[in-house]
């Protein structure tokens, strides 16, 4: 493959990611000021962009909440919980959120764009791929962290 067809591969791997985006993340990862963030696809800057964040006392309900109902997008939520033996824990999942009744070029378009937020947001423990909120419940939240 020649470095001309390479990076035409490169160009279609989806959006860039905002500095921003990767800086409100690693906020929610290291600094824990955030309990969520949700991402939204910016087509005339051509990033991924952050739509909105949630404060640390908010709860799974206030997020699930602040995604729309016909479109598309990605998030982080930062879910702490207690183990078996009684320890502190905290898993960030990531959540390509795509409902049933959003338009197919949205759910395309976030699709072809999600391995590229996923490798630039370094430190997440568990991926979820909802279509309808019963696929990213606080149940399935639970399973997956335990």
């Amino acid at each position: 493959m020649n470095f001309r067809g390479a990076s035409r591969a490169n160009a279609s791997s989806g959006m860039g990611v905002a500095d921003h985006s990767k800086n409100t993340f690693m906020e929610l990862q290291r600094k824990k000021v955030h309990r969520y963030v949700i991402f939204k696809i910016d087509e005339k800057k051509k990033e991924v962009v952050v739509e909105k964040t949630g404060e640390p006392v908010e709860i799974y309900e206030d997020f699930t909440a602040s995604l729309p109902d016909n479109d598309c997008r990605y998030a982080v939520y930062d879910f702490d919980f207690v183990t078996s033996e009684n320890c502190q824990k905290s898993k960030i999942f990531f959540i390509a959120w795509s409902p049933s009744t959003s338009r197919i070029r949205a759910k395309m378009l976030y699709a072809t764009s999600k391995e590229r937020i996923r490798r630039e947001l370094d430190g997440i423990h568990y991926e979820i791929q909802a279509t309808d909120p019963t696929e990213m419940d606080l149940e399935v939240i639970r399973d997956r962290a335990n």
